[in-house]
């Protein structure tokens, strides 16, 4: 696989040896088992896959290169890179600024902007409205476009399968910048609807059946839907393809409820659209929870879907605490974690077992640095005293 200039900032020398040594052992990829740490009292298992993904780095890549190829002018971004607050903040500092939010506010309107300026399209990409308007303006995005090749592939089946006179089914967050994207790809060729888990699934399928009143579809999915969507027609065929940071499992199993419905002859195969790397990262965490432990660290971004779904998954087995660095880890007694269900940081105490040897599962989402799981790993090592043993951990790896 292609490697990507990353900056070294957001590289670990720690975790770089363990993912080498783990591809040598490891090349078809078929061992999800974890990488234990072993620092006597305290142990750390490290899932098998972790940390910036293909589409990540290649964002990342693009977005440097811009700044240093284009000093002197302008630089925008449509909005975050990617969801991990220091990459984002690490480009607010060389002067890069956001035209949006995440959810897709103006913080700097489109008329503020000039040909000569650059603006570089995140990794999640953009709708085609928002390319049309600044293809307008005089603005050249392709060179700086960092669309994830993944999600790319989503827009290109829901296009092929369009053709086909299939409808797209989009399972998504609704408001997460990809699935705007992605909705807005899909519906230029055929129509289209989002759907964010198998209970609107099921909605869905009252009107394919019958069951539900099909004037009430446009109330349910008010503002999900494409231009001239026609619910006496529209759902006869189907195919499901995805926001690629969703729960992997999730989408395969709303697929197959839709396809039970309207039967596999009206359905559009789109198994193949699934992100590897989020798939990788989930099945990982399942391996990794095959482990005995006492709790599960996850870190990334609060707003990043493929690290909250990282998190559902430990929480069903472990206390698990959602951090976006290792200084949310403010002594061996007390965190500042999110609570990703009520939207907020809650101070949680007692988080580490008392029991030796403490047994701590980690893992971090696709947008999350190294350097930041190489940070909680030294915090926790310091709080055991053993944060000594961390040279030796990366010899041994190495060797």
């Amino acid at each position: 696989m292609k490697q990507f200039d990353v900056p070294i900032i957001y590289r670990s020398p720690l975790i770089s040896a363990i993912k080498q040594k783990r591809r040598l052992q490891d090349k078809l990829k078929k061992d999800f088992g974890p990488t234990l740490l072993d620092f006597g009292d305290l142990k750390i298992y490290l899932a098998r896959h972790f940390g910036f993904c293909y589409g990540v780095e290649n964002a990342i890549e693009i977005a440097f290169r811009t700044i240093e190829e284009n000093a002197g002018k302008r630089i925008f971004l449509l909005s975050e890179m990617i969801h991990n607050p220091q990459v984002n903040a690490d480009l607010q500092e060389r002067g890069v600024q956001f035209l949006m939010d995440t959810y897709g506010h103006q913080l700097i309107g489109f008329d503020e902007l000039s040909a000569e300026d650059v603006v570089i399209i995140p990794a999640f990409g953009t709708t085609l409205e928002i390319e049309n308007k600044l293809s307008a303006i005089g603005l050249q995005t392709e060179k700086y476009n960092t669309t994830c090749p993944f999600v790319e592939k989503v827009w290109n089946r829901a296009e092929a399968i369009g053709k086909k006179g299939y409808t797209v089914i989009v399972h998504g967050k609704p408001r997460h910048e990809e699935t705007r994207a992605t909705f807005s790809h899909a519906a230029a060729s055929t129509p289209t609807v989002v759907i964010n888990d198998l209970e609107e699934a099921k909605i869905l399928a009252g009107y394919i059946t019958g069951d539900l009143h099909l004037q009430d579809f446009y109330t349910s999915f008010k503002g999900r839907y494409s231009p001239g969507f026609d619910i006496t027609k529209d759902l006869h065929q189907i195919g499901v393809v995805n926001q690629t940071t969703q729960l992997a499992s999730d989408t395969q199993a709303i697929a197959e409820y839709l396809k039970g419905i309207v039967g596999e002859d009206r359905f559009a195969d789109t198994r193949d659209t699934l992100c590897y790397a989020t798939l990788d990262n989930q099945t990982a965490v399942v391996g990794l929870l095959n482990t005995p432990a006492d709790a599960a660290i996850v870190v990334g971004g609060y707003n990043s879907s493929n690290t909250t779904h990282l998190v559902e998954l430990c929480e069903q087995k472990l206390p698990t605490s959602f951090i976006n660095s290792e200084e949310k880890m403010l002594s061996k007694e007390e965190i500042l974690h999110y609570d990703f269900h009520h939207r907020q940081e809650t101070l949680t105490r007692h988080y580490l077992p008392t029991n030796s040897p403490a047994r701590i599962l980690l893992t971090s989402g696709a947008s999350c640095p190294d350097a930041l799981v190489e940070g909680v790993i030294r915090r926790l090592a310091g709080f055991y005293g053993k944060e000594y043993m961390l040279e030796s951990l990366i010899t041994e790896f190495e060797a």
